[in-house]
C-alpha cells in the first residue's frame, strides 16, 4: 500500500491581496510552498509527492521553487484546473495510484501541519476510507441569514476541518468523479465523500496548522517562525 500526497497550489490569493499565487509569497527565506513541500517530503511514510499548479506555472514551480531550494522527493508537477476541486481531480487522475493506495491531500499554504499525526491519520483512512485533521471549535458559532442570527450551533459538536485529509484512493477518486457528473462543489475533499454517503473519521489536528489566506495569517506565520515557536513543526 503506497502513500501518494497531492498538494493543490493553484490559488490566486484574492483575500491575501497578492498580485499572483499566494503559495509563492515569502515566509522567512523561501516561499510558503517550499516550506510545505519540504516538510511533506521529509515524512517517512510518503512514497510519492505530486504538486498541482496552474499549467502556466509548472516551469516556475520546477525551477524557482523545487530546484532553487533543493527540494527532493517531488514526483510530478501536475497542471491544475479552474477551481481547487478541479485541480485535485486532475491530480488524482494523474498520480498513478492503485485502488488500495492511500492519498493525502494537503493545502500548499498550510506549512505547519503536525507531522506526528500523519501516521494516525493514515491509519484511520485505511480503516474507514476517509479521515481528516481537525480541531474543536473554540468560539461560539452563529448561523445568520440577511444579517440576523437564526440559531446558535452546539459548539461541542463542531470541528474546524484542516488538511491533510487522507483517503483510500478508490474512495476519493469515485467521490470526485461523481461530483463532476452531478455538478456538485464541495468546500473540501472530505465533503465529497460525505455527500456520497461515506464515513469520514476525525483525527486531532493542531491550532498551528492554520491556512495562510489573509495578510494577517501571513504576518502571524512570520512572527511564529521568527520567534522559533514552530521549530518542532
Amino acid at each position: 500500500m503506497a502513500v501518494h500526497v497531492l498538494v493543490p497550489a493553484a490559488g490566486i490569493g484574492r483575500r491575501m491581496g497578492a498580485a499572483g499565487n499566494k503559495q509563492y509569497l515569502e515566509l522567512g527565506d523561501r516561499p510558503i510552498l517550499a516550506h510545505t513541500l519540504a516538510r511533506l517530503a521529509a515524512l517517512e511514510c510518503v512514497d510519492a509527492l505530486h504538486v498541482i499548479v496552474p499549467e502556466a506555472e509548472r516551469g516556475y514551480c520546477r525551477e524557482d521553487v523545487v530546484a532553487r531550494f533543493g527540494l527532493t522527493g517531488i514526483t510530478s508537477i501536475v497542471a491544475g484546473g479552474a477551481e481547487r476541486q478541479d485541480s485535485v481531480r486532475n491530480g488524482l487522475e494523474a498520480c498513478g495510484a492503485a485502488d488500495d493506495d492511500l492519498v493525502l491531500i494537503h493545502d500548499g499554504v498550510r506549512p505547519f501541519f503536525p507531522a506526528a499525526q500523519i501516521p494516525v491519520l493514515l491509519t484511520a483512512a485505511a480503516a474507514q476510507g476517509a479521515a481528516l485533521l481537525a480541531i474543536p471549535a473554540q468560539d461560539t458559532v452563529k448561523e445568520a441569514v440577511d444579517g440576523q442570527v437564526v440559531r446558535t450551533l452546539d459548539r461541542r459538536r463542531l470541528w474546524q476541518a484542516q488538511t491533510p485529509q487522507a483517503f483510500r484512493y478508490a474512495v476519493i477518486r469515485a467521490a470526485h468523479r461523481r461530483a463532476l457528473e452531478a455538478g456538485f462543489a464541495g468546500t473540501d475533499d472530505a465533503s465529497l465523500v460525505e455527500w456520497c454517503g461515506g464515513p469520514v473519521a476525525v483525527v486531532a489536528g493542531s491550532p498551528f496548522n492554520f491556512k495562510l489566506t489573509t495578510p494577517a495569517d501571513l504576518a502571524l506565520a512570520r512572527a511564529l517562525l521568527s520567534a522559533g515557536i514552530l521549530e518542532d513543526f
